[in-house]
């Protein structure tokens, strides 16, 4: 986990180093402080001597002033150093979750991911900012404290002793049990965020049925669970201010009590027993401080180790030794493929599927939900790999294909179309970063889409707000299709991306599809057979399995499942959605 991280320093290990550095500095002034104060009281205050006092006064001022120059200059290092390290720890795993395949995101779950990149990155920042501060200044501030004090009198000091160790194993304590909490409690943030997450995704529905009562609940309950669980965790945290206290307390008093004796008996002057008070509250000061660092470093190391899962996942998807560079023709052939989820699952999606497609062909996919049509298609541009059998695309294995070159000649139009804030053009350009205005225009004219932006005021740089919500369901539908053919694509997948849009607009785009990409192999998934009855050939899936394939003459002759379909929509008109 520690080598993990520690890469991410990166360009901000001169600070790393500087910080601790001038920390060191600072306790060094203060640690010489207490001696200054003793020379004055014995030498100076006692004997009268007023150049003393003047003379070890000014050296105190000159060390106060360097301590605090040394103290802001390690602050002024350790911000600029843990700001630099969260962002390079966001950035690789920013980086890193983009190179997931939807298996690896499955694994995490996308509250996971968001939680581990805001709040357990924080934890990670704040504790980065400690280790290079606080653990520096406590340990040599302990260290250089109880040399001093041994240095005056190690009788007296043997007191401090008998602290260290029993604060020691109080800290051992409550570190050990308010860990498991702490680390319930970042497992509790995920449910928080996937509640948020659900609940502001779906509003519309919510609103629709009136479940604000019943989310505002569910958020309540989650929010319940985590504060339960860091109430217990703090109980435990708040037992170091009373037992920091009572050893205070009965160090002061025993120094006192010895201190005074030796003073009576001239083994000890006044100005030293003033110093081991003094070195006495630094000591036990250290000791409290550590155990802050220690709660702290519990929680941040739960944080630290959730980050380090998502760093050192390998992308379940990658790209071969010496992969091809060149698609030749959008030809697609499945070769008794086979397909689970989870390797632990009973049974595939996806069975024993054999398929050849001809580059240029229409195919129309029809089956009911849960019969895996979109999961065969995802195969095709390879989102998730065959667990048997093979994928050929242009004739070749799709593992064999640089990944960026193969998902730019199949293009997908997934069920959920997703629009980002912007301007139409901008989300357009997803497809072709390069596209022209005209290109852009071509590419809506064939999806139906300009007939509703030339509408708009700004035309195609009217904004698309967060999630699209100022587009309707078929007017995303349509932006999204024209995105996926500017990238010109040798196959075209569109994933019952026209279920949003009227009969008479999607008779259009399947005919400005066949006139307008003759070469181009498409693929429609439809729940309405008239959106595919003109299709080349219509695949009826089954279960996970290829259940018949033909055109819609052959298909309503042989094919029960496929005249089921038909008679129920065109007896009643509906879609075929069970």
């Amino acid at each position: 986990m520690i080598s993990t991280l520690s890469k991410y320093v990166g360009e901000y290990k001169l600070p790393s180093v500087l910080s601790p550095l001038c920390m060191l500095g600072e306790v060094l002034m203060e640690m010489i402080v207490p001696l200054l104060m003793a020379t004055i009281v014995d030498e100076g205050i006692q004997k009268g001597d007023m150049q003393v006092i003047l003379r070890v006064g000014l050296m105190m001022l000159f060390c106060a002033i360097m301590g605090l120059t040394f103290g802001i200059l390690s602050g002024h290092f350790a911000a600029k150093a843990s700001a630099g390290f969260s962002k390079n720890v966001r950035y690789g795993m920013f980086e890193k979750i983009q190179a997931f395949s939807f298996a690896n995101i499955d694994h995490f779950s996308t509250a996971g991911l968001i939680t581990r990149l805001t709040t357990d990155v924080t934890n990670l920042q704040n504790a980065y900012q400690m280790i290079l501060r606080m653990c520096i200044r406590s340990p040599f501030m302990l260290i250089i404290a109880m040399c001093m004090a041994f240095s005056i009198n190690a009788r007296i000091s043997m007191i401090y002793l008998g602290a260290v160790f029993f604060l020691g194993l109080c800290i051992a304590w409550i570190v050990s049990h308010a860990m498991r909490y702490f680390k319930e409690v970042f497992r509790k943030y995920d449910e928080l965020n996937a509640s948020v997450q659900e609940n502001v995704t779906g509003i519309r529905v919510v609103k629709a049925y009136v479940r604000e009562d019943y989310e505002i609940g569910r958020f309540g309950k989650a929010a319940e669970n985590i504060y339960r669980m860091f109430v217990r965790a703090e109980n435990l945290v708040v037992l170091n201010m009373p037992l920091m206290q009572i050893t205070v307390y009965s160090c002061i008093l025993g120094i006192s009590y010895l201190g005074a004796k030796l003073i009576v008996q001239d083994v000890l002057t006044t100005g030293e027993l003033m110093s081991l008070l003094t070195y006495c509250m630094n000591i036990l000061m250290s000791l409290m401080i550590l155990s802050l660092i220690f709660v702290m470093l519990t929680m941040s190391s739960a944080s630290a180790e959730r980050i380090s899962e998502v760093l050192k996942e390998e992308p379940t998807l990658k790209n071969p030794p010496e992969p091809c560079f060149d698609v030749a023709d959008g030809g697609i052939c499945f070769e008794d493929v086979s397909f689970r989820y989870h390797k632990s699952a009973e049974r595939p999606v996806l069975s024993h599927i054999d398929l050849s497609i001809r580059s240029g062909e229409t195919i129309g996919i029809i089956g009911g939900t849960g019969s895996a049509k979109s999961t065969l298609v995802s195969l095709i541009s390879r989102l998730y790999d065959a667990d048997e059998g093979r994928v050929l695309v242009g004739g070749k294995d799709v593992r064999s294909y640089d990944l960026k070159t193969l998902r730019d000649n199949v293009s997908v139009v997934l069920q959920k179309n997703v629009l980002f804030s912007g301007t139409i053009l901008e989300n357009l350009r997803w497809g072709d970063e390069n596209a022209s205005p005209e290109d852009c225009k071509r590419a809506c004219r064939l999806a139906c889409a300009d007939e509703f932006i030339e509408k708009l005021p700004e035309g195609y740089e009217a904004r698309v707000e967060q999630g699209a919500a100022n587009f309707s369901g078929g007017q995303r539908q349509r932006l999204c299709i024209a995105r996926a053919l500017l990238k010109k694509p040798k196959i075209l997948i569109l994933d019952d991306s026209t279920s949003a849009v009227d009969t008479a607009t999607d008779a259009k785009i399947r005919k400005a599809f066949a006139e307008e990409l003759p070469e181009t192999t498409k693929l429609i998934i439809a729940q309405r057979i008239a959106s595919v009855m003109n299709a080349d050939r219509i695949l009826v899936m089954d279960d996970g399995t290829v259940g018949g394939i033909g055109t819609h003459e052959e298909l309503l002759g042989s094919n029960r499942v496929y005249r089921q379909i038909y008679e129920l929509q065109s007896g009643g008109n509906k879609d075929f959605d069970n």
